[in-house]
């Protein structure tokens, strides 16, 4: 249940939940270092631990941080080939867009699927070991299946994240 704090803005949008300054804090911080102390947390924002801990709580109870997640060097897995695949459905699978994604989300070496707007119906994010097992990839799981029209990827050299 949702605290009385965070009233819905709109009835019409249930997910849309009003953050206060220090709730926003508490998030910047999380986001910046999930692992971050909770009387660490409480200090930046200026409350007791408790009740960040409780904000905490409710900010997860509300569905605005979903999960916690370690970040992963993919190299260091001997994953070295990434690759952005744009995805187009064929217009007769349409209908059954969702369950595409959710397909496409649990294949092997996929590490991100977005559904877009747009020529491309999808943007899936792969990363292999090698060339051949990106190929085979490609071949095996997307060019085999009867809803998806066509494929373009690119390979991705290096991906720019902003520094701490």
């Amino acid at each position: 249940m949702v605290s009385s704090k965070w009233r819905r803005q709109d009835g019409s949008d249930p997910n849309r939940i009003r953050l206060d300054e220090i709730d926003r804090l508490i998030l910047g911080e999380l986001m910046a270092d999930a692992r971050i102390p909770n009387n660490v947390l409480a200090s930046k924002a200026g409350i007791a631990p408790s009740t960040c801990l409780g904000r905490v709580r409710a900010l997860r109870d509300a569905g605005v941080i979903r999960g916690f997640h370690t970040s992963v060097d993919l190299e260091a897995l001997g994953l070295l080939v990434y690759a952005l695949i744009s995805v187009r459905v064929h217009p007769q699978a349409r209908n059954k867009m969702l369950a595409i994604g959710q397909h496409l989300r649990m294949l092997p070496n996929v590490q991100s699927v977005f559904l877009l707007a747009g020529d491309q119906d999808f943007l899936v994010h792969v990363a292999c070991r090698t060339p051949k097992e990106l190929r085979d990839f490609i071949a095996g799981h997307l060019g085999s299946d009867p809803a998806i029209a066509n494929t373009q990827t690119n390979l991705v050299f290096d991906h720019l994240i902003p520094e701490d």
